[in-house]
């Protein structure tokens, strides 16, 4: 049986800088997720041209705009890229000047040219919750985060607030703080009888 071998992080935008290339519908798509998640996150954007929405949404957040054709200087400084222009040797050339510099690449629509994956995410709050169907189903991961935007209660923050001042108030060393974590907690996982 096939099995997803990624490894899940959560990574602070705000202090990493990203460069999505293209600025058409997926660079939209791209970056509409990205702040939907990250509104802090640092951004740059480098097209030709670019949608009006783009533009638009890019005033909402720290989103850079820069018309211009793709080249490598744009990567100096950056820690992760999406590519998604329309044009699949640029896409690829993308891809390979961010390997040549340990970058993190995402080539939109193209697990083979991906570091990583731009996966489903929910969040409530404190609580986020990331899917992913290892870059096989885009649609897949979105109808997971529809359930789970759905089942997961509202006031579910307010349950990580009360649980992170009940911690700072119990004693003894790491272990016994688990343990008593985890009693407390059990009964979120506990099967009701009807």
């Amino acid at each position: 049986m096939e099995r997803n071998n990624l490894y899940p992080i959560f990574l602070k935008t705000s202090q990493l800088n990203i460069l999505i290339v293209g600025g058409g519908n997926v660079g939209l798509e791209k970056m509409t997720f990205l702040l939907k998640s990250s509104p802090d996150a640092t951004v740059q954007m480098v097209a030709k041209d670019f949608l009006e929405e783009t533009l638009m949404l890019a005033k909402t957040g720290n989103v850079k705009i820069v018309r211009d054709a793709y080249d490598k200087k744009y990567l100096e400084g950056k820690h992760m890229v999406i590519a998604c222009t329309d044009d699949v040797p640029i896409n690829e050339q993308v891809y390979h000047d961010c390997r040549e510099r340990n970058i993190l690449v995402n080539v939109a629509d193209n697990p083979p040219f991906c570091d990583f994956y731009m996966g489903g995410i929910v969040t409530k709050g404190n609580v986020k919750v990331a899917i992913s169907t290892n870059g096989k189903s885009p649609t897949t991961a979105k109808r997971l985060r529809q359930f789970f935007e759905e089942v997961l209660p509202e006031n579910i923050d307010d349950l990580v607030k009360n649980l992170n001042e009940y911690r700072k108030t119990i004693k003894g060393d790491f272990e016994e703080k688990v343990e008593t974590l985890n009693k407390v907690t059990q009964g979120l996982i506990n099967k009701r009888e009807d």
